[in-house]
């Protein structure tokens, strides 16, 4: 699937051909390109410097400003599948989308004939994209992990590979309370170019870090947030202090009335940077993330919450032993972020029996939204975000909620609701073009866009082609060798493309034992089965 490389804009058909025109049109639009479009030129020459992009798809100058995804099969996540649909995306910002829409003349025109468009996915936490999980120092709210990002990591490019547009980079949970988080694209030659949006949030841990115990990782939380109290109740005071002697008055109140005078003096300058993150987060600026890790661990991070006035802006991160306390969770009213790991196991003390517990389901029962994660260090499927969503459809979830939870949830939870996470007018043209149904375990991402930039093509993904080359040559010449006998013997050669036991490749079934979850076909339906085997 390519741009038709003419440079005959869309919707003129009457004007000559020839890419010189392109160009002209494209040099003739620079006096009115605004810095969004400059600092995408700057993320088209990473990506051209990765090897990720086709060399010649916009050679003759810089990405067009306006780009027609035109004839494929639209997924917006909000609304129903549109068929043979068009995403009009201009100078990065989706214009319209919709089965009948007028392009204009200048658009770059991108066949997508069958085809899946899809909203770029999002990964909710993660932290591989930093050189350590973990920070040695326990509390590190004065930190921020933009000293940590390495924008080499083959991380970010197997995030792009995936079909993941924006990813949550944060340290790992072996903390009390971590640095300063960031919503980061996977695309960039700095920190600077990859940051979508910083500050995000500042996680905090209830479950013990290594080497404690659950009472003393409480009293550290806890006795951090108490020394933000005195430090604060000390700077209001000499606050008040020094804005009466700027005036050339004496200090006339006793020092609590001081102090409560000197907080709304107050500013991010006035305090050091061991506090003034913390004081941020409390009044707003940044989101708190909170780790429970296990059942117990999740009064207590409500608790904390609530204690700390941010309840309701927290988001918890859970693992699968948190579905014992899911009433919690739901009564708490906050979203939630599953564990890469979505199954909780035990096992019966008198039969010896394993039983398994999809988290999702659990969730999805009680009424708390939830975003997923992709696992990397599992099973080779579950390193995929799509393939999470159709073991979510497996389980019995609204096919619905499964890829909003890959999609539009996250978004939402990081505050990028209104920009990523859905293909809606407005928003972001971050874009995916799957080679078919999003939850079929056999489809996969053939071209990514990023604020309307191809960004990804996987027919000229450099290393993914040294990867599959020497294995697909190796198929060739096995299946032609064995082959030729059979014609010989014939004397009439094999139908092309058959299978020698007569049976389809057409994957259904367990997306576990690697085919389809099935929920591709239909937007509300979901597999019967359950739990994992």
């Amino acid at each position: 699937m390519i741009a038709r490389r003419t440079g005959v804009p869309a919707g003129d058909r009457s004007r000559p051909t020839g890419r010189q025109e392109m160009k002209e049109s494209l040099v003739m639009s620079r006096p009115h390109q605004d810095a969004g479009f400059a600092r995408r030129l700057v993320v088209r020459l990473w990506l051209l410097v990765l090897g990720l992009l086709p060399t010649a798809a916009y050679a003759d100058g810089p990405p067009p400003e306006k780009v027609a995804l035109v004839g494929g099969r639209i997924i917006p996540v909000v609304g129903e599948p549109i068929e043979g649909g068009t995403v009009l995306i201009e100078r990065g910002r989706i214009t319209a989308i919709g089965a009948e829409v007028k392009l204009p003349y200048d658009a770059v025109e991108i066949d997508c004939s069958g085809k899946v468009l899809f909203p770029g996915m999002i990964d909710p936490f993660n932290w591989r994209g930093l050189d350590i999980p973990n920070e040695a120092v326990a509390v590190a709210p004065y930190l921020d992990v933009y000293d940590a990002i390495d924008p080499s990591r083959s991380f970010f490019e197997e995030t792009l590979r995936n079909g993941i547009t924006a990813v949550h980079i944060s340290p790992d949970h072996n903390l009390v309370i971590g640095a300063v988080t960031r919503v980061m694209r996977p695309i960039g030659l700095t920190p600077e170019e990859m940051t979508l949006r910083s500050p995000v949030a500042i996680q905090m841990a209830t479950t013990p870090r290594s080497g404690s115990d659950r009472m003393t990782q409480l009293v550290e939380l806890r006795g951090a947030f108490a020394e933000l109290d005195r430090y604060l109740a000390q700077r209001a005071e000499e606050r008040y202090a020094e804005e009466r002697k700027r005036k050339g008055e004496e200090v006339d109140l006793p020092p609590a009335e001081a102090r409560e005078k000197g907080r709304e003096l107050l500013r991010d300058v006035d305090l050091d940077d061991a506090h003034r993150n913390l004081h941020r987060l409390r009044e707003g600026a940044m989101e708190p993330w909170l780790y429970a890790g296990t059942a117990t661990d999740v009064a207590s991070a409500v608790a904390i919450a609530r204690e700390q006035g941010f309840l309701e802006r927290a988001t918890f991160l859970i693992q699968p032993d948190t579905i014992r306390a899911v009433g919690e969770l739901a009564a708490s009213g906050r979203p939630v972020v599953c564990s890469d790991d979505l199954l909780l196991r035990t096992r019966d003390p008198f039969t010896g029996e394993i039983d398994e517990v999809f988290l999702p389901s659990a969730l999805h029962a009680a009424g708390v939204p939830f975003a997923l994660r992709p696992n990397p260090s599992g099973s080779l499927p579950e390193r995929y975000l799509t393939y999470q969503a159709a073991r979510c459809v497996r389980a019995g979830v609204p096919r619905g909620v499964a890829l909003r939870a890959i999609t539009l949830h996250p978004a939402r939870f990081l505050g990028l609701g209104d920009e990523l996470g859905s293909l809606e007018v407005g928003k972001r043209g971050d874009v995916v073009v799957l080679s078919g149904d999003p939850l079929d375990f056999s489809s996969w991402v053939e071209e990514v866009y990023i604020d309307g930039i191809l960004a990804y093509d996987r027919d000229r993904d450099t290393r993914l082609g040294e990867l599959l080359g020497p294995m697909a040559e190796a198929t060739t010449s096995t299946t032609e060798t064995a082959e030729a006998p059979a014609e010989e013997a014939s004397g009439e050669p094999s139908p092309e493309g058959g299978d020698s036991d007569g049976g389809d490749d057409d994957r259904t079934g367990d997306p576990d034992e690697g085919g389809s979850d099935n929920g591709g076909a239909d937007e509300g339906g979901s597999d019967e089965g359950g739990e994992r085997r």
